[in-house]
Parts: structure tokens; C-alpha cells; sequence
């Protein structure tokens, strides 16, 4: 090849891969890439507009998706009343939370304090000196409602019951629940004077806490035991034994508080989360939470486009020419004829300019039914791709004249 023809080739390169490139659309570079925590997952939380009469005879109930937060039924949900031993919840996601931050272990002994013996209610009659492993403290909480072993649980993770309740409404305004407020780990309401929630504030703990998969082996067992066998434990939730699917969590009754649930089952890969308030029996509150259920069930399911790895997009000016798209797992609550007639779209840009960040959007996913869109989820650049430097360049176009 003549000089002349090496020259030209050596500028014709240059140009496509300085300056060329260029002509592709690009996203925003300048725009703050998402972290983990805040890119969108397509799990929005859309109310259903219409529902039956239920013929419910509580008066505060939620029907919740778990994995969406998507609130099937409501019926008086904001309203707080007294939760009596549903406030276990808060108890045991922060005991659940302990666990999971390596401060407390099931294999812990606890020696039980004069103060949590003296517990009155639900009891596994515990006495001062006694020592118990954390696991079965958490047995007795969930299975058995125990207040003793509640507050022995509250006293080994935060000393004193006085300071967990602290970190219990911290937690609760974590949560994003204004109008929630404790007064002690158990649900007594005896002598308290604002130890309310409400049937919403219960089902967003109650999700909170099934993130957490150890606590559903508790919850999901009927009949269990302390003491080397020598003390039953039976599950309060009768559901448990009785209504098919029905994996927890969580029951409270007190004259104030009146009968109450918060309860979870599973069928078919969709968990549903039944909160039923002032029930004015247990056979009532059961049956509320059943009807809640079965609708549930009978009606709704939930659609599921897995993660995956999507394009690649071509990209201008950087050290690489291309950059790999990513959308996360996407989850929609949809009436069950909708499910299998869920159309899928995607649109990836024609190419961006480096550099890009990871986690950068690319391009969108638009899911559609019936030819309207019920959810859109964003697909992120999967690697970062830095701008190529001059040196670099120059190395490439050399690359490019030796092999021409």
C-alpha cells in the first residue's frame, strides 16, 4: 500500500472512531446513574378499583399481594386500633433483623429476668433464672403468642424492653407508618394509652417480616415443643391446620383490641397477606381472613417476566463499542384471564456515548394488555464504559494502518 493510501486510511479511521460514532442518539450521561436501591422494578403498588361485598365482620381489613406490595382489598385500612399480640410482628422482624445482622444466634442462651417471668396472658410460664436458647424463645413468640418470651427476646437484643420499644417505632417510621406507635413488645393494652396500628400498617410489617424465610418455618408449624418435650406448644393461627395454602403469621385478641389476625398463605407462586381488626370472635376473624383468601385466590394472579440480559447498544467513543442492557425481574398483580395475554415490548436506544455509567437507562420495557399499559421497568446499562483517552486512540488507529 502507497504512503498516500496509509495516510488516508490512517484519517478515515480516525474520523469513524472519533468522531463518526458521534451521530448515535444518546442518553443523558450527565444524569446520576440509579443505585440498586432505587432503580424501579416494575412492582408498583395499583389498588383494584372495584371489589365485592365481602360480607366481612370485622371492622378494618387489607388483602395484600406480597411480592408487589399491591393492595387487593381495603376496608376502613388507615383506622388505628389496638393490635394486641399482632404488635409480635414488630418484635419479631427486629429479632428477625438481629439475626440476619449477626448480633443475636439461635444457639444464644437467654437467661430469663425476673421482669419477663412476671408477663401476664399468653405464656410459656417462664421463670426467673430460667435459660432458654433464642430459638425456642422465638418458638414460644411465634407459635404460642408467649408475652414472657417476647420481652426475654426484646431484653437479650436491645437489654432492655424499654429500648427495644424505642427501636420499634423507629423502625415503624423506617417504614414509612406515621400513625403506628408502641408501648411494649407483647400487645397488654391493660394500661396503655397509644399503643395502636392499623390494618395497613400491619400488612406492610407483615411483608417486612415474610422477607425474612426462618420466620415462616416458625409460623407454619401446629404443634411443637419446649423443655425436652415436656411442654406443648399449639399454633393460636388455626389456619395453619385448616385453610390450605396458609403458611403464618400472626394472631392477637384483647377486649380493647377485640380479635385480630394478620395471616399469610401461599398457592400457585402468589402470597397473599390477610389483615382482619375487631373481629368480634375467633371463628369470626378466621372466616373473615378465609374470605379474603378465597377471593384472592379465586380472582387474581401474578404475572412474572424474569431478569435478563438485553441488547447490546452501541456505544460511541469509548474503549469499548458496545454496552450490555439488564432489566430486573418484574412482577404485576393482574386478573387471572389477563395473565396469559400479557404483551411484552422492548425498547433499546440506537446508541449512547460514552461514557456510560452502570446502571445508566438504556432503553425501556413497556408490558401491555388488551393493548393498554399496565407496567414499564427500565433496562440499565449492565457494565460501565469509559470514554476512550487520546493515547488509547492513537494506539487503535495504529493498530488499525499496521493491519490495513
Amino acid at each position: 500500500m502507497s504512503i498516500s493510501k496509509r495516510v488516508l486510511t490512517f484519517f478515515l479511521a480516525f474520523v469513524v472512531l472519533f468522531v463518526g460514532n458521534g451521530i448515535y442518539c444518546s442518553a443523558d450521561t450527565d444524569e446520576t446513574p440509579l443505585s440498586p436501591q432505587e432503580q424501579p422494578t416494575g412492582t408498583g403498588e395499583t389498588d383494584v378499583d372495584t371489589v365485592p361485598d365481602m360480607g366481612l365482620t370485622c371492622g378494618s381489613a387489607v388483602l395484600m399481594e406480597a411480592s408487589s406490595g399491591t393492595v387487593l382489598y381495603r376496608m376502613n385500612e388507615s383506622e388505628e386500633l389496638p393490635p394486641a399480640s399482632v404488635t409480635k410482628i414488630m418484635t419479631l422482624l427486629l429479632v428477625m433483623e438481629a439475626l440476619e445482622a449477626g448480633n443475636l444466634a439461635l444457639t444464644d442462651t437467654v437467661t430469663i429476668s425476673g421482669y419477663a417471668a412476671s408477663m401476664g396472658g399468653s405464656q410459656v410460664f417462664l421463670e426467673e433464672g430460667e435459660q432458654m436458647s433464642v430459638e425456642d424463645l422465638i418458638k414460644c413468640t411465634v407459635i404460642a403468642s408467649a408475652n414472657d418470651a417476647a420481652v426475654a427476646l426484646a431484653e437479650q437484643v436491645m437489654g432492655s424492653e424499654t429500648a427495644f420499644v424505642e427501636r420499634m417505632n423507629q423502625r415503624a417510621a423506617e417504614l414509612g407508618l406515621a400513625g403506628a406507635h408502641f408501648e411494649n413488645v407483647t400487645g397488654l393494652d391493660d394500661d396503655t394509652e397509644n399503643h395502636v396500628m392499623s390494618a395497613m400498617d400491619i400488612a406492610v410489617i407483615s411483608r417486612e417480616l415474610i422477607r425474612h424465610p426462618l420466620i415462616l418455618e416458625y409460623s407454619s408449624v401446629w404443634m411443637d415443643t419446649i423443655r425436652d418435650g415436656a411442654f406443648t406448644l399449639t399454633n393460636t393461627n388455626r389456619l395453619i391446620r385448616f385453610y390450605q395454602g396458609a403458611t403464618g403469621l400472626k394472631t392477637g385478641s384483647t377486649e380493647k383490641a377485640k380479635f385480630c389476625i394478620t395471616a399469610t398463605a401461599e398457592r400457585n407462586g402468589m402470597t397473599l397477606i390477610a389483615v382482619i381488626m375487631t373481629a368480634p370472635s375467633r371463628d369470626d376473624r378466621n372466616s373473615d381472613a378465609k374470605k379474603l383468601f378465597d377471593w384472592g385466590f379465586a380472582n387474581w394472579g401474578v404475572y412474572r417476566d424474569a431478569e435478563e440480559e438485553l441488547g447490546p447498544v452501541k456505544v460511541s467513543r469509548g474503549l469499548s463499542d458496545s454496552v450490555k442492557g439488564a432489566k430486573s425481574t418484574v412482577t404485576k398483580v393482574l386478573p387471572k384471564s389477563k395473565i396469559g395475554s400479557v404483551e411484552k415490548q422492548i425498547s433499546l436506544e440506537p446508541g449512547v456515548e460514552a461514557p456510560i455509567q452502570a446502571g445508566t437507562q438504556i432503553g425501556t420495557v413497556t408490558y401491555l394488555s388488551d393493548g393498554e399499559i399496565i407496567e414499564t421497568a427500565p433496562i440499565l446499562a449492565a457494565e460501565t464504559v469509559e470514554e476512550i483517552g487520546f493515547w488509547q486512540l492513537i494506539g487503535r488507529m495504529m493498530k488499525i494502518l499496521l493491519l490495513s
